[in-house]
């Protein structure tokens, strides 16, 4: 086999990041078959690769963070004179019901990333985080995460719109993935997804004849949205994951 980039095989085996592994190995904190490793190293599948205790200390003081984002802040960097979902995390604005034991410190902010995207005008879970691990999970290339919707809408529905809204349709010269969509009640729609293009919901819906007024994201994996209130936050727990 081919040798890789040791930031790459660190990522492949789940230990970190790319970038995160970059930094360790720049740090001296990784070791190839008991020597220091230095950036831009390439390994083959046989050699031992060693990581200190110090990057999985510094892994493990990474946040995540669970946000309900309100109507009116965008996900990443502000624009058009709205805010970035960041801003909502604060002392203050800390669920009372969060049960983490983990202490908020403004220097979590730091490096603190959406690994996902929910529209100006969407509400409900965002994922904001520091650990490159999640973020891969959630956002990389091959993410299979489900993301669960609420959708509000109007207008009258294709003959076959449902069946298509599951599978059918395209977006951007590509076939959609598999979808689960189904109805809730008369003007709300469900779906679960498996990728995340921009505005991927309400142009699926606009290609079947209906118009979203309200969309919701009420579940990431197993993380639900629960009664996580807007414009407020909590902790991912160590006893939680995707």
């Amino acid at each position: 086999m081919e040798p890789v980039r040791l930031s790459k095989r660190l990522a492949e085996l789940g230990i970190c990041s790319r970038r995160e592994a970059d930094s360790y190995i720049e740090q001296g904190w990784v070791k190839i078959d008991g020597e220091v490793a230095i950036l831009g190293v390439k390994v083959l599948p046989h050699q031992k690769i060693e990581v200190d205790r110090r990057a999985r200390d510094a892994q493990s003081a990474r946040v995540t963070i669970l946000l309900n984002k309100p109507v009116g802040y965008v996900s990443g960097q502000a624009e058009k004179g709205y805010l970035p979902a960041v801003t909502l995390i604060t002392g203050s604005s800390r669920w009372v019901e969060d049960r983490s034991p983990q202490r908020f410190n403004p220097s979590q902010l730091k490096g603190l990333a959406p690994a996902g995207r929910l529209d100006i005008d969407s509400v409900g879970l965002l994922v904001l985080t520091q650990d490159g691990r999640i973020a891969k999970q959630l956002i990389g290339e091959n993410a299979q995460t489900e993301k669960e919707y609420l959708v509000r809408v109007s207008g009258e529905i294709a003959p076959n719109g449902l069946a298509l809204l599951n599978h059918g349709l395209s977006l951007d010269g590509e076939v959609l993935r598999p979808a689960e969509v189904c109805w809730q009640n008369d003007d709300q729609l469900r779906f679960v997804l498996r990728q995340g293009k921009k505005r991927q919901i309400r142009r699926m819906c606009e290609l079947v004849g209906l118009r979203v007024t309200g969309l919701k994201r009420v579940r990431i994996g197993k993380i639900m949205l629960g009664h996580l209130p807007p414009g407020q936050w909590r902790y991912l727990r160590a006893d939680e994951s995707f």
